[in-house]
């Protein structure tokens, strides 16, 4: 079987491209690899942030395989096929490491979806971004409907799913579906200094500042800055917290074992 996904480590970080021509469409094969890429990449000490992209100039991925659905239709009993879907999206999601979108074109369906799970989203200018499952009469089943309200609100993303239609990599960053937007062929230049920049940090201070925040938002403010003590006492038990202090003191860079 072709493989789907290319990965490369370099610096510190790791690109994982869906090339699955010509739409990059996320099939039950992307999934599965994603998977493994994602369980491989987690335990990877050299890796400490994922750029996630898509091939070429035009497509992140523009949604699911739409080719394997007429064997849905009038079938029940198939929940659990869709929870394990989930399951690989909740993955990436609570990956400890930093992850980063790189949207390079159409990021649609399955493929918006995607990047949702996603930590930070940089989107080249030429960037259409949507949910058009309303089109085919269905609605977003990857976890649309629970990320994008929570990410850019109830009313905005109720519109999105409920017309279909997609905005420009502009909106996406004014409403804050994105977080950058630059030139068209400058997206990796981009992705890849912030993850060059993450792969020189302090692992376990990273993964504790994405448990900090993912678990806090579920939580009351008091809660959430409790949980946020926990972590704090636990980094400081850290020798990278020992190395950056003491780099601080004798006024020289951390050299940070991600220990």
């Amino acid at each position: 079987m072709t493989t789907v996904l290319q990965v490369e480590k370099t610096d510190g970080y790791a690109v994982v491209t869906i090339n699955n021509p010509p739409m990059n469409v996320i099939s039950n094969q992307v999934f599965k690899e994603l998977d493994e890429a994602f369980a491989n990449l987690g335990e990877d000490e050299g890796v400490n942030a994922v750029i996630l992209t898509g091939q070429g100039e035009k497509v992140f991925a523009a949604g699911a395989d739409i080719k394997e659905f007429p064997l849905l239709i009038g079938q029940t009993g198939i929940q659990e096929t869709f929870l394990e879907t989930h399951a690989i999206l909740h993955r990436i999601d609570q990956f400890e490491k930093p992850v980063i979108a790189m949207l390079n074109g159409l990021t649609l369906g399955g493929g918006c979806e995607l990047v949702l799970c996603c930590d930070i989203r940089i989107a080249e200018e030429h960037v259409q971004i949507g949910l058009p499952e309303i089109t085919l009469g269905l609605f977003p089943g990857g976890g649309g409907t629970q990320r994008l309200p929570r990410l850019i609100g109830e009313a905005r993303a109720k519109e999105m799913m409920f017309t279909g239609e997609s905005v420009t990599a502009e909106k996406a960053e004014r409403i804050g579906l994105v977080n950058r937007v630059v030139p068209s062929g400058e997206g990796m230049e981009a992705a890849r200094k912030m993850a060059k920049r993450l792969g020189r940090s302090s692992l376990p201070a990273l993964t504790f500042i994405k448990r900090a925040v993912d678990k806090g938002l579920e939580l009351p403010l008091e809660d959430g800055t409790d949980l946020e003590a926990a972590y704090f006492e636990k980094v400081f038990q850290t020798e990278d917290a020992k190395e950056g202090v003491q780099a601080f003191i004798e006024k020289r860079k951390p050299a940070f074992q991600n220990k």
